[in-house]
């Protein structure tokens, strides 16, 4: 790196450092500046570097500014190298209408950031999410890993219809997504793990089927395993391949879903957990990534 590059570099980090330490608006930053940096050099590491000065800097991860600053600042941030910022719609309550898929919970962003840091699982494959909710993880997997089509699926109407006007925010839509080659073609379906039968699965054809924090009750899990097995009956040749991101709120909750798995003969590793933290959530919680051989 040139001397004036480097200097320039390091004027900028600064910029950025004091203002998010001062909780400074957000127009405030010098993203222009960062945005002609990345013209001229696509380097993730500043990226990481400004990271680093801001949402991980020591003052910040002792004394963290609010979720909702964080997020927005994230939001903006991630929007430098796919060149799209990542909106979503929430509800404010845990449960709403009878149901937690308002709410992004914390599995949902650690699956996001693994699939950011693993985007090659991704690329120019088919993609079932299995309990989508607000869609964090969907969006930023559509936006960031460059897949062929993805399927966000839940069962609940009312999710269903903020997930579509979360996808409207951020430019996706099943009418128009098969227009666009730079876009992955996505779809929205009513799906209850339940009552899903093995034809109606086979119509989406994944190549990879993932989930976040759908380990919640004994219910769930039972029928979670059963739409697996069914999901593996679709394929033939080749089953997709799983992953489930959960928090370990409950161990026998976690723990039965280990035993069930094993009853149904589905075969599981833990996948290492990834090197980048971008989104905020409790860290004091065990979050893990289970991948499931069908």
């Amino acid at each position: 790196m040139a001397p004036e590059e480097s200097a320039g570099n390091v004027r900028l980090l600064r910029s950025f450092e004091r203002r998010f330490l001062a909780a400074r608006p957000l127009r405030s930053f010098p993203w222009q500046s960062l945005e002609e940096k990345l013209k001229e050099s696509p380097d993730s590491e500043l990226l990481q570097e400004i990271l680093q000065k801001t949402v991980k800097h020591p003052v910040c991860v002792q004394h963290p500014p609010s979720v909702k600053y964080t997020r927005c600042f994230l939001s903006e941030l991630i929007r430098k190298p796919s060149g799209t910022p990542l909106t979503l719609s929430e509800s404010t309550a845990i449960v709403s209408h009878g149901t937690t898929g308002l709410v992004t919970w914390d599995a949902a962003l650690f699956l996001a950031e693994w699939a950011i840091e693993n985007p090659a699982v991704f690329t120019h494959r088919t993609v079932l999410e299995l309990g989508s909710g607000a869609g964090f993880t969907g969006l930023a997997i559509c936006k960031m890993c460059h897949p062929k089509a993805y399927i966000f699926s839940d069962c609940h109407s009312r999710v269903l219809e903020q997930l579509r006007g979360n996808m409207l925010l951020n430019g996706l839509s099943e009418a128009d997504a098969a227009t666009d080659a730079e876009r992955p073609l996505v779809m929205v379906a009513q799906l209850d793990w339940e009552v899903a039968t093995v034809p109606q699965l086979s119509v989406f054809q994944p190549d990879i089927v993932i989930a976040a924090d759908v380990l919640y009750c004994p219910e769930v899990i039972l029928s979670l395993v059963v739409v697996l097995q069914r999901l593996a009956a679709c394929h033939r040749d080749r089953a997709p391949d799983v992953y489930v991101a959960f928090t370990v709120r409950n161990p026998e909750t976690c723990q039965l879903f280990i035993t069930k798995l094993g009853q149904a003969k589905i075969r599981w590793e833990v996948v290492p957990p990834h090197e980048q933290k971008l989104f905020p959530y409790e860290e004091h919680l065990e979050t893990s990534l289970l991948k499931l051989i069908l």
